[in-house]
């Protein structure tokens, strides 16, 4: 068994919730708790029914760790809610590629599963075949900015970062995550920029009283 396995959840448990620690808006949800593991029946059966073969420190995680729950943004999905994508080829120069859903074989492209949920049309993904497989990517199926590869080799080590960020209070946009002490201060500037409005609609509309 991969030595990760039981450092991320040991680590897993030490995550206190902590309010506006982090752009994880699933945190309420999940709780920082992971559904119970899969059976690897049920991986199989999925790889089978796609005709794929899930990278093995992602499948490690769902059959020794859980089959959803806490991780950025909304969680993890369920892996009968993971549907595969492929990256859209490229365009323009300079124009951003977006990603569509595959809907079964024949695959004629690189493939994508759908791990996460980010909302809107955001999408994380994990790459199944190409030189990709294994990688954990950020995109938007519109191609409204372009696709980011993460710099961890694997799931399970780009997960234990997040961890290991989260434990330590870092600021990380990749992962979404944003330290209390930074969103306070974001809050309050956005108060104060309210309020500022606020004064100057009362002063004109006090001048416009006068006139």
């Amino acid at each position: 068994m991969d030595s990760r396995i039981a450092r991320i959840r040991r680590k897993l448990a030490k995550v206190p919730y902590a309010e506006l620690r982090s752009y994880s808006f699933g945190e309420e949800k999940h709780g920082f708790h992971l559904e119970p593991p899969l059976p690897a029946a049920k991986v199989a059966e999925l790889e089978a029914d796609h005709h794929i073969e899930l990278p093995d420190p992602y499948r490690s995680f769902l059959t020794r760790l859980g089959g959803g729950g806490a991780s950025p943004w909304y969680g993890l999905l369920p892996l009968q809610s993971c549907r595969l994508f492929t990256m859209d080829p490229r365009g323009e120069p300079g124009r951003p590629r977006g990603f569509r859903f595959s809907a079964g074989p024949p695959h004629r492209s690189d493939l994508f599963l759908h791990i996460i949920e980010a909302g809107c049309s955001d999408l994380v993904l994990l790459g199944i075949t190409g030189p990709l497989a294994g990688r954990v990517v950020t995109g938007n199926a519109d191609g409204f900015w372009g696709p980011n590869v993460s710099s961890a080799m694997d799931f399970l080590a780009w997960y234990e970062r997040w961890l290991d960020h989260m434990l330590a209070g870092r600021d990380n946009r990749s992962l979404h995550l944003t330290s209390p002490a930074l969103r306070a201060s974001d809050d309050r500037i956005e108060r104060q920029h309210r309020h500022r409005e606020d004064l100057s609609q009362h002063r004109e509309s006090g001048a416009m009283s006068s006139a």
